[in-house]
């Protein structure tokens, strides 16, 4: 396979899933719950790990920043090393919430495959709390995560790459909702 060949097939797995509008009246729901969310008070919780950790990050700070969402993520050394060792890597990000949030919140849940333990359980502590939970995940449709959400997100991809940022392009695309415009400058 020539150079190209290589890329064409690529960027198809992404018009494949980005382009799909099947995906629009997910994204205007999860924006919809945001600005409920913002007018009574509460913030998105954002969570994931590695590369989903990594796009959490990058959201709260743009939903934060740009959209005027207060926004929190739980990606501190001392927080995720303090709750693992205390509790069970399986079970830091339920008591993370636990400390943190309240039923006014938003908790957006990132597994590309749907089944990191931590995230599962975080999502069924979210929902016992009252929080309206968003999920995001890849691989089978049917996956633990996938059930626990009031809102899920999944990508019909098997590709950590294109899963991955296909998560961070939906998710940003709702804050440009939030925002109402897809282009702005820095303010």
């Amino acid at each position: 396979m020539d150079d190209k060949q290589f890329l064409d097939e690529y960027f198809e797995r992404y018009r494949e899933v980005l382009f799909d509008p099947a995906i629009y009246p997910s994204l205007v729901r999860m924006r919809d719950e945001v600005l409920k969310m913002r007018e009574r008070g509460g913030k998105l919780i954002f969570a994931g790990n590695g590369g989903s950790a990594a796009i959490a990050s990058h959201c709260s700070v743009d939903f934060t920043k740009q959209g005027g969402v207060r926004s929190i993520d739980f990606n501190e050394a001392d927080l995720i090393t303090c709750f693992a060792n205390d509790y069970g890597y399986e079970h830091w990000v339920e008591k993370a919430l636990e400390y943190h949030a309240s039923p006014e919140d938003v908790a957006v849940l990132i597994s590309s495959s749907g089944k990191s333990a931590n995230i599962v359980n975080a999502a069924k502590k979210a929902k016992q709390m009252g929080l309206f939970v968003v999920t995001l995940s890849g691989f089978e449709r049917e996956n633990p995560l996938s059930a626990e959400g009031d809102l899920h997100l999944w990508v019909d991809s098997r590709a950590y790459n294109v899963i991955e940022n296909t998560h961070q392009i939906w998710l940003l695309s709702v804050c440009d909702m939030v925002i109402g415009k897809a282009e702005y400058g820095v303010e």
